[in-house]
């Protein structure tokens, strides 16, 4: 099912990689959406199945979750580093580069790293690299190596796997939603999801607060240039007033993208979390015209040609300036 853009021998690779190692720890990009969450879920627990030692890891400031995808089964998820990690083979999953999850235990030398994504702009950072820029989602390739491992494809690996697809497709909205997408979401239905509760669970389980936020970040929706490049910031103000946290921002995006005419979106949000950087940048292309994730990589980020974000201690004001001297610069 994987997209052409993907090796025979990457896979194989991959595949033979996982299925001599003993012990792994998993991990995915900070900020983790409904991909990377399931993708990582899944490959947990594949792994188990096949009897390997499998530890999931992602930093305590990660922690809530955002409310859309608090239902997935992650309790058993590591905060800190086990105490044989050095024996572990890491597994970055749905993860461009290796600084999109900064943990320095993570990236120490002689590491034995598997990387399994489909962003375009994936560096190669693994001691093997499994990089399908054709697949809709990681997941997808997830779904590929577990079958190739021997897997049962169990409905529990099956919901993880389709959290993973719709959230990555955009409900199958998105321009990387191809006929390889309809069939792997049949082959998750075959094999036990139930779409229905896990899209009320997604989409349908939105606290008062959040709607709140919306409509703040709507009120303060700017547009320049045209029209061409809409921008909203959701400031630390905004949160207290609204009763809400950075964890309820998933998804504000997707307002600003629909405007008529625009060409980029773009969603500025101050950080609480006491992170590297002050405030945090979504982008969206509408129709590919602009190539967010270069702008992203100017900063340190990364993403899809069409959806990407960054950190920065950029003022509102200047990020502004910044993400309009670039479209500007792309669109002459």
């Amino acid at each position: 099912m994987t997209g052409p853009a993907t090796a025979a021998p990457d896979l194989e690779r991959v595949v033979d990689a996982l299925r001599s190692g003993d012990r792994f720890l998993l991990t995915t990009h900070e900020g983790p959406d409904g991909d990377a969450l399931g993708s990582l879920l899944a490959m947990h627990h594949l792994l188990e199945q096949l009897g390997k030692d499998s530890l999931m890891f992602l930093a305590a400031k990660e922690f809530p979750l955002p409310v859309e995808y608090r239902f997935l089964p992650l309790a058993g998820v590591f905060h800190e580093p086990p105490a044989d990690v050095v024996d572990r083979t890491l597994v970055f999953l749905d993860c461009g580069n290796i600084d999109r999850m900064p943990v320095d235990f993570l990236r120490r030398n002689g590491a034995r790293v598997v990387n399994i994504d489909h962003h375009h702009d994936n560096t190669r950072f693994g001691s093997v690299n499994l990089v399908d820029t054709g697949a809709s989602c990681t997941a997808e390739i997830v779904l590929e190596v577990g079958k190739r491992l021997g897997g049962e494809i169990t409905p529990e690996i099956a919901s993880a796997l389709y959290v993973g697809l719709i959230t990555d497709t955009g409900k199958f909205m998105y321009e990387n939603t191809g006929s390889a997408a309809h069939l792997m979401a049949a082959e998750l239905i075959e094999a036990g999801v139930d779409v229905n509760d896990t899209y009320r669970r997604l989409y349908e389980r939105v606290p008062i607060e959040k709607l709140r936020l919306i409509s703040r970040a709507l009120e303060k929706i700017e547009r320049y240039d045209g029209g061409r490049v809409a921008t909203t910031y959701i400031s630390l103000a905004d949160y207290e007033a609204t009763g809400s946290g950075e964890v309820l921002t998933e998804g504000i995006i997707d307002f600003v993208r629909s405007l008529e005419g625009t060409a980029v979106a773009a969603v500025i949000r101050d950080k609480t979390d006491g992170g590297s950087s002050a405030r945090k940048v979504s982008l969206r292309s509408t129709d590919g015209a602009v190539d967010v994730s270069a702008i992203a990589r100017l900063h340190g980020g990364g993403g899809h040609r069409r959806a990407a974000g960054f950190g920065s201690d950029l003022d509102y004001a200047e990020l502004v300036e910044f993400l309009r001297g670039e479209v500007a610069a792309q669109l002459r």
